[in-house]
């Protein structure tokens, strides 16, 4: 195209970082790297290469490119190459005096003489194919009107649709909301005889949408500054009861409110909706008070209906449903340093954002609630009643228990690995002829790449060599610098994450550390955790090991674990009715070891371990869709062998093929996919002409359905297990969950 359009008379600018470009520039055309904000002319690739762009290729040829699989002459950098050019003016007439170069490299170029005609090609930018689109194309036509409309509508681009005169009438439901008033009436309560009036109505209403204003994140130390309460939209109340500032007007007493309030809120029959309802339970457990009665929580609801949705926030999810932009605790508390907590806030300010949070929880209510009874979602509204729901409390109960640790053990830790820090840089050190800062990508890529001269296997996307772990891993096979490095950084977030951070966040009160369990982040349904995450302390190596250990139970106690054997595998045996690898499981086989022997035709007692980790990686690999590929860079082998594993394993388990194939063409049907409980996915890049993304989608499709079942029956388990716990044994309580 830059030369079709230099023909035709046209100055060109094409935009690239890449070296290779540099062989198209002439009078007409122009390099601009937008990542340095430089522009390359013909003076500019002759001051930056020290050849003229028609040399370019050669110039590449003469050096290679590992990155690119270009082989060139080896021991041949730039000034090399560009001395022999200035010299010889052609890659010919450098051949043609191959003679008169001397010393090493002299030898070298000699000997790889016969591939420099394949550098040669390879660096050579094609510019005689045959091409859909012309310059001409190219240029702006009229807009499509109707075409852009579409596209508007569909991607939610409501600024640009009323922009082009239309009013936009999309939103993730395909409804809105059929309660939404113009106006609002919210009212600040501070005498008793309103407070009583709004009592009255709670009492009579059929739903309470509810929230707490707290002085805290931390739903371990959070106190009640507020309560606000909305029965009918557009209508709603606020409490405050502990606001102080200077000019802050006389509030109810906070212990009176909640005393009584206490028998509505730890209600069963209560009908009490909120958003994120487990924050709010925990903040009132701080003030003895149940509340028992949850009946919705709109954060819920909203990722049920839809958990690809990337957010399911209050103020998200009102913008997106009720095209309504809620009143930001920022705009209410401040940014930044300078932010300050809600019981600082001026009560006129206050009285908005607190009333209009429980407002907009019943409306949207109204939109998800609608969803959710209709009878193309009747698995959804099972799955949010009878699992999401019951759930919240459940988790609430769990990140209340908190978990003991013994921060003694973590103390004498950080002791030891401090020390084998010190020891890995001085070792770092030695290989590097000096000191180098172990955690800057910068300085290991001058040691590792320039200095040392190990091969580039990947780079940034801004053209550097990367120094990311998977690479450094592939090195460390063959170098000692990249292993010391990889330990380095290992030891280091081992002791910054969880052996030094862990034990300052044990709570003062409680002794314990309390994690945050989070229902409506991941998309196949598997809770997360932070602050700290209790998810991934790491088992792989000795140290991690040793922090698990840091968790104990207190004098008296012990730790129970409790995990499904293969789960997602029987899982998968499950879905796909496959006959042998049901019956692996019915007759309670090693799964692995069952496998290995159908792949490579054994009996069970005569497989050995390398065969049976090879059939645990392919059990694996396939329900997380691995492809032979990965599956051959997993093992060590060919693709070709890797291939072979697959086929094999087909063939005796045609049923899990079966599924495979026909979950992905349900995918690219319906657009989603479904755990045994209902649980649904959505896969927007499932027809996505991008091979990438179309492939991610359906490897995607074939393990969501596992994952997810799987995270649904440990919910299910952990509902079980807890109300067992409240009835035959409450002396023991539930303290984690990870994963399945």
């Amino acid at each position: 195209l830059a030369r079709q359009a230099a023909d035709q008379g046209y100055e060109v600018l094409v935009s690239t970082g890449d070296k290779d470009m540099a062989q198209l520039v002439n009078k007409h055309v122009t390099l601009v790297n937008t990542m340095t904000d430089t522009k390359m002319d013909t003076n500019g690739v002759l001051e930056k290469f020290g050849v003229a762009p028609h040399q370019i290729i050669e110039y590449l040829a003469l050096m290679g490119d590992k990155s690119d699989n270009i082989p060139g002459v080896p021991s041949v950098g730039p000034k090399t190459a560009a001395k022999w050019l200035n010299e010889y003016e052609t890659l010919d007439e450098i051949i043609e005096n191959a003679g008169a170069i001397k010393g090493k490299v002299g030898e070298k170029f000699r000997a790889h003489i016969d591939q420099l005609p394949l550098s040669k090609e390879l660096t050579t930018i094609r510019c005689d194919l045959e091409l859909e689109t012309n310059i001409d194309d190219l240029a702006i036509q009229a807009e499509k009107i109707t075409e852009l409309r579409d596209l508007y509508k569909h991607l939610e681009f409501k600024t640009w649709l009323k922009a082009m005169g239309e009013e936009d009438e999309t939103s993730s439901n395909d409804q809105k909301s059929a309660i939404q008033p113009t106006k609002t009436n919210y009212k600040l309560i501070l005498t008793k005889k309103d407070f009583d009036a709004w009592l009255k109505k709670l009492k009579a209403a059929d739903l309470i949408a509810f929230d707490t204003e707290t002085d805290s994140l931390d739903y371990m130390q959070a106190n009640v500054v507020g309560l606000s309460f909305a029965v009918k939209a557009g209508e709603a109340a606020y409490v405050p009861l502990a606001h102080n500032y200077p000019s802050a007007p006389k509030q109810l007493a906070r212990d009176e409110v909640l005393k009584k309030l206490q028998p509505i809120l730890n209600d069963k029959k209560a009908k009490i909706i909120g958003h994120n309802l487990k924050y709010d339970r925990s903040v009132l457990l701080n003030h003895d008070i149940q509340l028992n009665g949850i009946q919705h929580d709109t954060m819920l609801e909203s990722y049920v209906c839809n958990s690809v949705a990337s957010r399911h926030d209050l103020d998200t999810l009102c913008e997106k449903h009720l095209d309504h932009k809620n009143i930001h605790f920022e705009d209410v508390a401040g940014k930044g340093a300078k932010q300050i907590t809600f019981d600082q806030v001026e009560l006129d300010k206050a009285l908005d954002y607190a009333a209009e949070d429980a407002d907009m929880v019943l409306r949207l209510h109204d939109v998800f609630w609608n969803e959710l009874q209709q009878k193309k979602k009747a698995k959804q509204k099972d799955l949010y009643e009878n699992i999401e729901l019951p759930i919240l409390q459940v988790l609430s109960n769990i990140e209340r228990n908190g978990v003991m640790l013994d921060d003694k053990q973590l103390e004498k830790q950080g002791k030891q690995l401090s020390k084998r820090i010190i020891e890995v840089e001085k070792e770092a050190f030695e290989l590097a002829d000096g000191k180098f800062n172990l955690s800057s990508p910068k300085q290991i890529q001058e040691i590792l790449f320039e200095k040392q001269g190990i091969p580039v296997i990947r780079k940034t996307p801004g053209g550097q060599p990367s120094t990311a772990e998977d690479v450094l891993q592939e090195l460390a096979n063959d170098y000692p610098l990249p292993k010391l490095l990889l330990e380095h950084r290992t030891l280091s977030k081992l002791k910054s994450t969880y052996v030094d951070k862990l034990p300052t966040l044990i709570n003062s009160k409680t002794k314990r550390i309390h994690t945050s369990y989070h229902q409506a982040v991941a998309i196949t349904g598997r809770l997360s955790s932070s602050d700290p995450n209790l998810q991934n302390i790491p088992i792989r190596t000795e140290e991690g090991r040793r922090v698990r250990q840091a968790f104990v139970a207190p004098k008296g106690c012990q730790v129970l674990a409790a995990d499904y054997s293969q789960i997602e595998l029987r899982i998968m045996a499950h879905l796909s009715n496959d006959e042998r690898l049901g019956e692996a499981f019915a007759e309670g086989e090693d799964i692995h070891r069952a496998t290995a022997a159908e792949v490579f035709a054994l009996s069970l007692d005569k497989v050995e371990a390398e065969q049976r980790r090879a059939a645990k990686a392919i059990n694996f690999g396939l329900i997380y869709g691995m492809s032979a590929f990965g599956l051959a860079k997993q093992l060590g082998i060919t693709r070709t062998e890797a291939q072979k594993y697959v086929k094999l394993y087909f063939e005796r388990y045609p049923g899990v093929k079966t599924y495979m194939d026909n979950i992905r063409e349900q995918a690219r049907e319906q657009g989603y996919v479904e755990t045994l409980f209902g649980r649904r996915l959505y896969l927007p890049d499932i027809k996505n002409k991008n091979v990438q993304r179309r492939q991610y989608a359906e490897r995607t499709a074939i393990n969501a359905p596992m994952q997810g079942t799987a995270a649904d029956i440990i919910k299910l388990a952990m509902i079980k297990i807890d109300a067992w716990l409240q009835d035959k044994a409450s002396e023991c309580k539930m303290i984690m969950q990870v994963h399945d």
